[in-house]
């Protein structure tokens, strides 16, 4: 019997990671309806592998088991095998790995599924070693004993109705709303809203799971950076006052910074720390890290004042700015974790081979040694006190991943120099190792350019520009302009934004995520810069987001569009086995909590009122389960707190900002406020409107001229405004005296 398939096809994909795949043994072909075919013709069982191009133990798995040409021969001759990249095809990674997450209690990734032709998992796992190790099954064996099952009748059978009850199972998770009888009294798809305590219930969460002694969430294993929670410790302090919340939520941003997860040297985040302490990091870098943690950054720069959280933020900025941009403005996707070690760390011994090796973590590392090749005493003894690099390291073969090992003060006492010496000399000691970094061979790039990603980088420049100072809202504009010129087709009648661009190759259609991450991300544009163009693109964002994501019946928004409806297949869309949505935030914000909270900033600039009751809907269908588990559901909570409160508006009347405003705005902590810029005049909102293609004054703008041709702002909080006024931290102040206006 001939092989299912007879040749490795990933090489005309786009994709870097399946082109890093594309000379396997392994006859790899990508996820569409073409496989699953041969699967039926041959019947025989689909393998899929799903990762991404800087994940570590991906990298592991492909040379251990996938260039392993006996390896290989077993997988050829017994299934059609499938290499999927997460980045790109989110929907096909989550449906599998809630099916993973319910049957083996974790999840990660290479994630490794064997299913049915039909596309219905019946074993799971994650990373399989080549031979047996510690309770786990050698990833040849296990290849082996899967065929074997499958070739027996009795055995087989067993094997579908697995598939059919974690399919099952799958959709429960994914796909959940409430049914009609647990519906409210109008039927709406739930009880009622979540309740305004809420966000401090979700607060008091995080704060039970906070780590005293190293800052962060959890006590033992691997930290993650968890945004997200960080956020809903502020705004739970800004409301509250418990000095509790804002030192878990500072502790926190103070544990990351100090650590090995922090690029101490470069600037920017890595993907996450192996330990408690935040020594050591997993190495890679991923442009959604490092748009969201600025963001934290920033707001606890603006609710503490603490200046080095600006550092923070502004170095990470600069990081994406320097190696993840694109010269038009977009933005890619990651750096690896792995690359060739630097010439000083390659002995006379090791063989050709052996210096051709990547190694994790191998650019970002340094010895005792390294340090003193670059700089003179008593730099070079400052900064290694400073970073705690010494000899024997606290990484593999000796090296050190730099962290804030002594403090400024504790350097100066050693040495009887000033404070201002010692910074004096390390800063002009970091910009010396860092210039002597640059020349070690570097991470691999991943250069796809996500809708969905660059979503959250633009936020984040966008977020930045007035409270640091820099010229970031310039960059949120190109990068938004990039992905509006080459991902967004506005003729098209669905499927409008592309999911992904990569060197002129376009992968769509787009998911919820892409949609609700750039509408936010125009909406910030318009917000930092006074342009009503990006607002009209995330105002047409969001209504292509309503028409193919949003289901009336169900009250919810889906991640994928309805696979059934006429013309919203694509062509290899494969056979999904659910319809998900995406409720909790991990690495990236829930995208529906985010699509609800989006389109309920954007409702003031609509007289109909429809976003913001789509946004209730939703956030009404899923109380229970925001309700049940808050903290792992932040951004339906910050979405849910929104549609309670109202939120904070501040609409500033004036054809040119000034400058002073907005630096009182880009500093003071104002949390999930839409800030609303427009002409000062009537005859100038006219404008707008007829560029906008609005026939009437949308509530946020109406009526709301400037007083006596000076930049007037208007303040409202919990759907009640302040008297106008042309003194903005006078209208500011009203938020805390709230004093109605007639």
């Amino acid at each position: 019997m001939p092989q299912p398939t007879e040749r490795n096809r990933l090489g005309g994909e786009a994709s870097p990671y399946l082109q890093q795949h594309a000379d396997n043994p392994v006859n790899w072909q990508p996820w569409g309806d073409e496989a699953f075919e041969r699967a039926r013709e041959h019947d025989v069982p689909v393998f899929v592998s799903i990762g991404y191009s800087s994940c570590h133990w991906c990298h592991v798995m492909a040379e251990e088991s996938f260039e392993d040409e006996s390896v290989a021969s077993v997988v050829n001759e017994s299934f059609v095998p499938i290499k999927v990249d997460r980045e790109e095809r989110p929907d096909v990674d989550s449906t599998f790995m809630t099916v993973c997450q319910l049957v083996t209690g974790g999840g990660g990734w290479p994630l490794s599924a064997w299913c049915t032709p039909e596309g219905k998992p019946f074993y799971v796992g994650t990373y399989f070693p080549p031979e047996p190790r510690r309770n786990q099954p050698g990833f040849r064996d296990l290849c082996e004993r899967i065929a074997d099952s499958w070739s027996d009748p009795e055995q087989r059978e067993e094997m579908k109705r697995r598939a059919d009850q974690w399919t099952e199972s799958a959709r429960d998770e994914l796909e959940s709303v409430p049914s009609p009888d647990e519906a409210g009294p109008d039927g709406d798809g739930g009880s009622s809203p979540p309740g305004d305590d809420l966000l401090d219930t979700a607060a008091a969460a995080a704060l039970r799971g906070y780590d005293e002694e190293y800052g962060g969430f959890g006590s033992g294993g691997a930290k993650f950076p968890m945004p997200g929670r960080i956020d809903l410790l502020m705004r739970a302090y800004a409301g509250r006052g418990r000095d509790a919340l804002l030192s878990a939520a500072t502790g926190t941003l103070d544990g990351m910074a100090r650590g090995g997860m922090y690029d101490q040297v470069g600037g920017g985040f890595h993907r996450y720390a192996v330990d408690r302490e935040w020594t050591v990091p997993h190495f890679e870098k991923m442009l959604y890290d490092n748009a969201e943690l600025p963001m934290a950054y920033l707001d606890g720069y603006r609710l503490a004042g603490d200046p080095a959280y600006a550092r923070v933020a502004s170095e990470s900025l600069a990081f994406l700015d320097r190696e993840l941009r694109h010269a038009d403005g977009g933005f890619f996707s990651t750096l690896a974790a792995r690359s060739r070690p630097p010439a000083s760390r390659r002995g006379e011994d090791e063989s050709e081979s052996a210096e051709d090796e990547d190694v994790e973590g191998a650019f970002y590392v340094w010895t005792p040694e390294e340090v003193d090749a670059v700089l003179d005493e008593p730099a070079a003894s400052l900064a290694k006190e400073r970073y705690g690099i010494r000899p024997g390291g606290n990484f593999e073969r000796g090296t050190t991943v730099p962290t804030i090992a002594a403090s400024v003060a504790e350097l100066a006492a050693e040495r009887d120099l000033s404070s201002d010496e010692v910074r004096e000399i390390l800063t002009e000691a970091r910009t010396a190792l860092f210039d002597a970094r640059e020349s070690r061979p570097r991470p691999a790039r991943d250069e796809k350019v996500l809708a969905s990603w660059n979503g959250r980088a633009v936020s984040a420049f966008a977020r930045a520009g007035d409270a640091l100072g820099e010229p970031y809202a310039e960059i949120a504009s190109e990068a938004l302009d990039f992905c509006r010129e080459r991902l967004y087709d506005a003729d098209a009648e669905t499927g409008a934004l592309a999911r992904r661009w990569l060197d002129g190759d376009v992968r769509g259609p787009g998911y919820l995520d892409d949609y609700a991450f750039l509408a936010r991300g125009a909406l910030d544009v318009y917000a930092a810069t006074g342009d009503p163009g990006p607002l009209g693109f995330a105002l047409d964002l969001a209504d292509a987001l309503v028409d193919e994501f949003y289901d009336a019946d169900d009250g919810t928004i889906y991640f994928t569009r309805d696979l059934d409806a006429e013309g919203s297949e694509t062509d290899d869309a494969g056979p999904l086995i659910a319809r998900p949505q995406e409720f909790t935030d991990r690495s990236t914000p829930s995208s529906l909590g985010v699509a609800a909270e989006t389109l309920a900033l954007l409702d003031g600039f609509r007289t109909d009122g429809e976003f913001r009751e789509i946004a209730e809907r939703v956030v009404t269908t899923h109380a229970d389960r925001i309700r049940g588990s808050p903290l792992e559901h932040a951004s339906l909570v910050r979405a849910a707190d929104l549609v309670e409160t109202g939120g904070i508006e501040v609409t500033v009347a004036a054809d040119e900002v000034p400058d002073e405003w907005r630096e009182t705005l880009g500093e003071r902590y104002l949390p999930g406020a839409l800030v609303a810029p427009r002409p000062a005049t009537e005859a100038g909102l006219d404008e707008w409107l007829d560029r906008l293609g609005m026939a009437e004054a949308p509530p946020v703008w109406a009526d709301r001229d400037a007083t006596d041709g000076e930049p007037t702002a208007y303040v409202c909080e919990g759907f009640t405004c302040s008297p106008p006024r042309t003194d903005l931290d006078a209208a500011l102040t009203w938020l805390e005296t709230r004093e109605p206006s007639s």
